[in-house]
């Protein structure tokens, strides 16, 4: 088993893939109503769960399966007027995995702490799929 960095610095081993709610072929993992994501290798679990924060309810983040479009480190948000460092654009309607607060929802994208984002920009790659559950 793999183990993962937490958010406070120290490794914690990751969890088997059954506990995720998504299916072995995604690569990342969100379900919402647990504010929970993963990354998953072959079925076996990587990364979590790390918390995140989610859309608004007026900005949800979209729930389905999508496929990594592409990235960037030092995105900015020309719409909502800020910055998305880290970010891992996963739909073809601008919604990321991003450094972001983790008390704050977002306009449909997926808040990561610092040290989560890294690894999910480090370890996602465009093609990648990603599930996002209810």
């Amino acid at each position: 088993m793999v183990a993962a960095i937490g958010a406070l610095g120290f490794a914690a081993p990751a969890a088997n893939a059954a506990a995720t709610p998504c299916e072995p072929q995604a690569k990342a993992c969100v379900q919402l109503s647990t504010g929970k994501a993963w990354l998953q290798d072959g079925g076996n679990v990587t990364r979590g769960p790390v918390p995140m924060a989610p859309g608004l309810p007026s900005y949800p983040t979209p729930k389905g399966k999508f496929h990594v479009q592409y990235k960037d480190i030092d995105h900015y948000s020309r719409q909502y007027n800020g910055p998305m460092p880290y970010s891992v654009f996963f739909t073809t309607t601008g919604v990321a995995f991003h450094e972001g607060s983790l008390r704050q929802k977002s306009h449909g994208c997926v808040h990561l702490s610092h040290q989560d984002a890294v690894a999910f920009y480090n370890t996602l790659h465009t093609g990648d799929e990603v599930q996002v559950v209810a």
